[in-house]
């Protein structure tokens, strides 16, 4: 009994027998080695800035979209056996529809809460969808996405891809007008993909269109296989986001071997905790006062029917433009027809993704620079990088448009054709526009950072000078402002060489390298930056009275 109490004593550090918790605590201790874990990690410090938390937006909208989601299965039945309808909405009262779409009017008007929850699901998953996108833009420009980061970057863009897909599963699962729309349009370019599309169709509709399994086929897809891909690809992505440093914006006493921020624990536990229920509160109160996805306006789906002005969710009204803005082009050769007015655009969509998932991997190619990277770009330092980035976001604002040319129309009073033609001249001209306006901008404001290093801040003080002339006075910049300012790093660009040697032998140049130092000179050379001013400049204008 002694030895046992000593052991106690020993466990509560000597300040007498240990609680229940205490003994639970060793004991888990003992066989999963928690302490030392939660010791290194739990004190991890992690940067503090308001984009840190687009991240979190995402990772709490999934958690919101899990909850609900388990609430809203419980009631759903994903059946397309059909059913007369007899239930609180009367208007459709007599109408035959699908036991889906009736058990989503039950969920709507019978369940209590159902209707809330059904709102709250849809915003968390458009805003889960937001959050993604936006996260992602704020890594691409600021260059969070270089070493080692290439593939928490590949989760990123692989968990927007099937949260895409996941959005297009789900709200087909109603069987309303609106969706079964949505599902006709995704089996049109299901059938104009060649040789295989109609089998693809057949496989996945159990026969022709629009079939009686696509909703049972759908739904196990939407709750269990895509969710679950889904919640691996989160673990790993925090997993690799604890391995690695936080990446962080330039700053005094920040390099690439330390981390200035708050502690996780208990500073960024409580910040999460309240934040998460911050999030929950907002996506409640849009749930509540804004109607989404009203299926009982809609009707059940019947394929002889279309709605006037169908939308899908706004992540898929890029592909939509595509298609509905391309020329009706086919070719009809050995009794096929080839419908390029569908194939053409159904391939572009992920193409034009797909440029997005690559490009770490292709600007690591064309740097060669294989270091670590911890410390974050300011958009304006990468110019032509930026200009990228804007510019493919003005193509998916331009293909939203065209998305959406029929609504836009109706409600601008314009001509349809105008608005389609117009989409067709920006799918080309917008982009081009916008990453020529981008790099000016972001060439001027390097320029204001120099002019603002070398002769400091504007005062305000006018002074005469003794000849008559009227001056502005300047201040210089505090230190970490001017660091702040001249970190960045301005590497040449990457060069072949003379292509002789001093013997006079050539040598071989492959079509690769030719084209590696033409991008770097593009993305990297003298006309895409504007040079830091030296240590020289700096002293010879503020080792006099330069600043008056």
């Amino acid at each position: 009994m002694d030895g046992a109490r000593a052991d106690n004593d020993r466990a509560s550090g000597g300040r007498g027998p240990a609680s229940k918790g205490e003994k639970v605590a060793d004991w888990a201790d003992g066989r999963l080695g928690l302490y030392a874990l939660a010791k290194a990690n739990m004190r991890k410090v992690f940067p503090d800035h308001w984009s840190f938390m687009l991240g979190e937006v995402c990772l709490y909208s999934f958690i919101i979209l899990i909850l609900t989601g388990v609430y809203l299965t419980l009631f759903f039945e994903p059946s397309g056996v059909e059913v007369v309808y007899h239930g609180s909405y009367v208007p459709l009262n007599g109408v035959s529809m699908t036991r889906a779409y009736e058990s989503t009017l039950d969920i709507s008007f019978d369940v209590r809460g159902g209707l809330l929850i059904r709102q709250i699901h849809h915003w968390a998953a458009l805003v889960f969808v937001t959050g993604m996108l936006v996260h992602m833009m704020r890594v691409f420009f600021t260059g969070a996405f270089r070493k080692p980061r290439e593939v928490n970057w590949l989760f990123g863009w692989t968990l927007l891809m099937l949260g895409i897909i996941t959005g297009l599963t789900g709200y087909s699962l109603p069987d309303d007008l609106l969706s079964g729309t949505g599902i006709r349009f995704a089996d049109g370019a299901i059938l104009s993909i060649p040789i295989v599309g109609t089998y693809l169709s057949m496989f996945l509709f159990g026969g022709e269109f629009p079939g009686h399994d696509i909703i049972s086929r759908l739904f196990p897809v939407h709750v269990l296989l895509l969710p679950g891909l889904m919640l691996g690809l989160v673990v790993a992505h925090l997993i690799l986001v604890f391995y690695h440093k936080h990446t962080q914006y330039p700053g005094p006493g920040r390099d690439e071997k330390s981390v200035v921020g708050m502690p996780f624990l208990p500073v960024y536990m409580a910040k999460a905790g309240g934040f998460f229920f911050l999030v929950f509160g907002v996506l409640a109160v849009m749930g509540g006062i804004a109607s989404i996805n009203p299926v009982w306006a809609f009707g059940p789906y019947r394929p002889d029917l279309v709605t006037t002005g169908a939308q899908p969710d706004w992540y898929l009204g890029f592909s939509e433009g595509l298609i509905r803005v391309m020329p009706g082009w086919e070719i009809n050769a050995w009794g096929h027809t080839l419908v390029l007015g569908v194939l053409i655009p159904f391939s572009l969509f992920p193409l034009l993704l797909l440029v997005l998932g690559l490009y770490p991997f292709v600007e690591a190619w064309i740097t060669g620079d294989r270091r670590e990277h911890h410390i974050l770009d300011r958009p304006r330092n990468a110019p032509v990088r930026t200009g990228l980035g804007v510019a493919w976001l003005a193509l998916y604002v331009v293909l939203l448009i065209g998305g959406g040319n029929d609504i836009v129309a109706t409600h601008l009073h314009l001509s349809i054709n105008a608005i389609t033609w117009f989409v067709r001249v920006a799918f080309f001209v917008a982009p081009i526009v916008a990453f020529v306006v981008t790099k000016r901008v972001c060439m001027g404001l390097q320029r204001q950072d120099r002019d603002k290093v070398l002769h400091g801040r504007e005062t305000g003080t006018i002074t005469r000078l003794p000849h008559g002339e009227f001056v502005e006075g300047h201040e210089p910049l505090p230190q970490d402002e001017l660091f702040t300012l001249t970190q960045h790093e301005q590497n040449p660009p990457y060069e072949i060489g003379p292509r002789v040697d001093a013997n006079g032998v050539r040598r071989p140049v492959s079509v690769s390298q030719r084209v590696r130092a033409q991008l770097a000179r593009a993305m990297f050379g003298p006309g895409s930056h504007v040079e830091k001013p030296t240590r020289e400049e700096y002293r010879e204008l503020t080792g006099g009275d330069h600043h008056h």
